[in-house]
Protein backbone atom coordinates (compact mmCIF):
# COMPACT_ATOMS: atom_id res chain seq x y z
CA UNK A 1 0.00 0.00 0.00
CA UNK A 2 3.16 2.16 0.37
CA UNK A 3 3.28 3.60 -3.86
CA UNK A 4 0.14 5.11 -3.97
CA UNK A 5 -1.53 5.56 -0.79
CA UNK A 6 -3.95 8.37 -1.22
CA UNK A 7 -5.46 6.55 -3.60
CA UNK A 8 -5.69 3.46 -1.92
CA UNK A 9 -6.99 5.47 1.04
CA UNK A 10 -9.89 7.40 -1.34
CA UNK A 11 -11.28 3.74 -2.37
CA UNK A 12 -10.99 2.66 1.64
CA UNK A 13 -13.01 5.38 2.11
CA UNK A 14 -15.67 4.39 0.10
CA UNK A 15 -15.68 0.70 1.01
CA UNK A 16 -15.47 1.65 4.55
CA UNK A 17 -18.82 3.94 3.88
CA UNK A 18 -20.31 0.24 2.85
CA UNK A 19 -19.15 -1.57 5.78
CA UNK A 20 -20.30 0.93 8.22
CA UNK A 21 -23.57 1.15 5.73
CA UNK A 22 -24.17 -2.98 6.17
CA UNK A 23 -22.99 -2.26 9.85
CA UNK A 24 -25.22 -0.58 10.78
CA UNK A 25 -28.39 -1.80 9.56
CA UNK A 26 -27.72 -5.22 10.53
CA UNK A 27 -26.32 -4.51 14.33
CA UNK A 28 -29.49 -2.76 15.51
CA UNK A 29 -27.94 -0.65 17.97
CA UNK A 30 -29.84 1.24 20.50
CA UNK A 31 -29.24 4.98 21.66
CA UNK A 32 -26.90 4.52 25.30
CA UNK A 33 -25.57 0.98 23.58
CA UNK A 34 -22.01 0.58 23.28
CA UNK A 35 -19.77 -0.33 19.77
CA UNK A 36 -16.08 -1.30 20.37
CA UNK A 37 -13.33 -1.05 17.64
CA UNK A 38 -10.59 -2.67 17.18
CA UNK A 39 -8.47 -1.73 14.41
CA UNK A 40 -4.69 -2.63 13.25
CA UNK A 41 -3.85 0.39 11.11
CA UNK A 42 -0.41 -1.81 10.50
CA UNK A 43 -2.74 -4.76 9.01
CA UNK A 44 -4.71 -1.99 7.12
CA UNK A 45 -1.76 -1.45 5.03
CA UNK A 46 -0.77 -4.81 4.34
CA UNK A 47 1.88 -5.11 7.55
CA UNK A 48 1.83 -7.34 10.27
CA UNK A 49 0.03 -6.41 13.06
CA UNK A 50 1.71 -3.61 15.36
CA UNK A 51 4.93 -2.69 13.11
CA UNK A 52 3.45 -0.12 10.96
CA UNK A 53 0.93 1.86 12.90
CA UNK A 54 -0.28 5.13 10.09
CA UNK A 55 -2.24 8.08 11.23
CA UNK A 56 -3.66 8.72 7.86
CA UNK A 57 -5.08 5.29 8.35
CA UNK A 58 -7.00 6.62 11.30
CA UNK A 59 -7.55 9.57 10.14
CA UNK A 60 -9.45 8.10 7.28
CA UNK A 61 -11.21 5.98 9.10
CA UNK A 62 -12.20 7.16 12.81
CA UNK A 63 -14.47 10.29 11.04
CA UNK A 64 -17.57 8.81 9.50
CA UNK A 65 -17.55 6.41 12.40
CA UNK A 66 -17.69 9.08 14.76
CA UNK A 67 -20.08 10.62 12.41
CA UNK A 68 -22.82 7.76 12.64
CA UNK A 69 -21.81 7.33 16.80
CA UNK A 70 -22.87 10.53 17.58
CA UNK A 71 -26.40 10.77 15.08
CA UNK A 72 -27.42 7.15 16.32
CA UNK A 73 -26.26 8.49 20.02
CA UNK A 74 -24.56 5.10 21.36
CA UNK A 75 -21.02 4.90 22.91
CA UNK A 76 -17.83 4.66 20.85
CA UNK A 77 -15.19 2.51 22.63
CA UNK A 78 -12.10 2.12 20.80
CA UNK A 79 -9.57 -0.66 21.84
CA UNK A 80 -5.43 -0.15 22.38
CA UNK A 81 -3.17 -2.69 21.92
CA UNK A 82 -1.39 -5.69 23.86
CA UNK A 83 1.10 -3.02 24.83
CA UNK A 84 -1.71 -0.96 26.98
CA UNK A 85 -3.69 -4.57 28.11
CA UNK A 86 -6.36 -3.70 25.22
CA UNK A 87 -7.96 -0.74 27.39
CA UNK A 88 -9.81 0.89 25.13
CA UNK A 89 -10.58 5.04 24.78
CA UNK A 90 -14.17 6.55 25.42
CA UNK A 91 -15.73 9.67 26.52
CA UNK A 92 -16.32 10.43 30.03
CA UNK A 93 -19.99 10.26 29.18
CA UNK A 94 -19.85 6.67 28.69
CA UNK A 95 -18.24 6.22 31.89
CA UNK A 96 -20.83 8.51 33.31
CA UNK A 97 -23.77 6.60 32.25
CA UNK A 98 -22.49 3.14 32.88
CA UNK A 99 -21.24 4.35 36.25
CA UNK A 100 -19.13 1.56 38.23
CA UNK A 101 -18.78 -1.04 34.96
CA UNK A 102 -16.49 0.93 34.06
CA UNK A 103 -13.17 1.39 35.84
CA UNK A 104 -10.52 4.55 34.56
CA UNK A 105 -6.89 3.96 33.92
CA UNK A 106 -4.58 6.14 33.63
CA UNK A 107 -2.42 6.01 30.47
CA UNK A 108 -2.58 7.90 27.09
CA UNK A 109 -2.28 5.93 23.70
CA UNK A 110 1.25 6.47 22.05
CA UNK A 111 1.24 5.30 17.96
CA UNK A 112 3.86 2.48 19.67
CA UNK A 113 1.59 1.69 22.89
CA UNK A 114 -2.26 1.76 21.70
CA UNK A 115 -1.53 2.25 18.15
CA UNK A 116 -2.71 4.90 15.87
CA UNK A 117 -6.37 4.47 16.00
CA UNK A 118 -6.52 4.95 19.73
CA UNK A 119 -4.31 8.09 19.69
CA UNK A 120 -6.86 9.40 17.10
CA UNK A 121 -9.79 8.73 19.08
CA UNK A 122 -7.58 10.34 22.31
CA UNK A 123 -7.37 13.65 19.81
CA UNK A 124 -11.02 13.72 18.80
CA UNK A 125 -13.30 12.70 21.53
CA UNK A 126 -14.55 15.92 23.49
CA UNK A 127 -13.49 14.39 26.87
CA UNK A 128 -11.44 11.07 26.78
CA UNK A 129 -10.61 8.60 29.20
CA UNK A 130 -9.00 5.08 29.58
CA UNK A 131 -10.91 2.53 30.70
CA UNK A 132 -9.61 -1.09 31.52
CA UNK A 133 -12.89 -3.28 29.92
CA UNK A 134 -15.95 -3.05 28.88
CA UNK A 135 -19.09 -4.92 27.83
CA UNK A 136 -19.90 -3.46 24.28
CA UNK A 137 -23.20 -4.30 22.27
CA UNK A 138 -21.33 -5.01 19.01
CA UNK A 139 -18.14 -4.73 17.56
CA UNK A 140 -16.22 -3.62 14.61
CA UNK A 141 -12.58 -5.79 14.19
CA UNK A 142 -9.91 -4.64 11.47
CA UNK A 143 -7.06 -6.72 11.46
CA UNK A 144 -7.76 -9.37 13.80
CA UNK A 145 -7.27 -7.11 17.45
CA UNK A 146 -9.23 -10.05 18.95
CA UNK A 147 -12.21 -7.68 20.63
CA UNK A 148 -14.27 -10.29 21.60
CA UNK A 149 -12.99 -9.81 25.31
CA UNK A 150 -14.98 -6.67 25.48
CA UNK A 151 -18.41 -7.79 23.87
CA UNK A 152 -21.21 -9.04 25.76
CA UNK A 153 -22.12 -12.42 25.83
CA UNK A 154 -23.27 -13.62 23.55
CA UNK A 155 -21.50 -12.74 20.67
CA UNK A 156 -23.16 -13.23 16.99
CA UNK A 157 -21.17 -12.77 13.62
CA UNK A 158 -22.87 -10.09 11.40
CA UNK A 159 -21.67 -11.06 7.75
CA UNK A 160 -21.71 -8.71 4.91
CA UNK A 161 -20.58 -8.57 1.05
CA UNK A 162 -17.03 -6.98 2.31
CA UNK A 163 -14.57 -8.96 4.22
CA UNK A 164 -11.63 -6.85 4.02
CA UNK A 165 -10.78 -3.41 4.92
CA UNK A 166 -7.65 -2.72 2.61
CA UNK A 167 -5.27 -5.64 3.43
CA UNK A 168 -6.62 -6.25 7.23
CA UNK A 169 -9.56 -8.97 7.91
CA UNK A 170 -12.58 -7.59 8.95
CA UNK A 171 -15.06 -9.41 11.81
CA UNK A 172 -18.17 -7.75 12.80
CA UNK A 173 -20.42 -8.88 15.68
CA UNK A 174 -23.31 -7.77 17.69
CA UNK A 175 -24.34 -9.31 21.00
CA UNK A 176 -28.00 -10.77 22.20
CA UNK A 177 -28.75 -11.87 25.89
CA UNK A 178 -27.84 -15.52 27.14
CA UNK A 179 -30.71 -17.94 26.55
CA UNK A 180 -31.12 -19.51 29.66
CA UNK A 181 -33.24 -22.56 31.34
CA UNK A 182 -34.24 -25.66 29.75
CA UNK A 183 -36.41 -27.98 27.36
CA UNK A 184 -39.45 -26.29 29.07
CA UNK A 185 -37.84 -22.38 28.70
CA UNK A 186 -39.18 -20.33 25.73
CA UNK A 187 -37.61 -17.82 23.74
CA UNK A 188 -40.13 -16.22 21.81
Amino acid sequence: MDKDVPGKLHVMVKIWDEVLDAFFLKAHLKPGQILVLGCSTSEVIGHRIGQGSSLEVAEVLLPPLLALVHQQGIFLAVQGCEHINRALVVEEACVDHYGLGLEVVTVIPALHAGGAMTVQAWKKFSSPLMVERIQGHAGIDIGDTFIGMHLRPVAIPIRIHVKELGEAHLTLAHTRPRLIGGPRAAYT
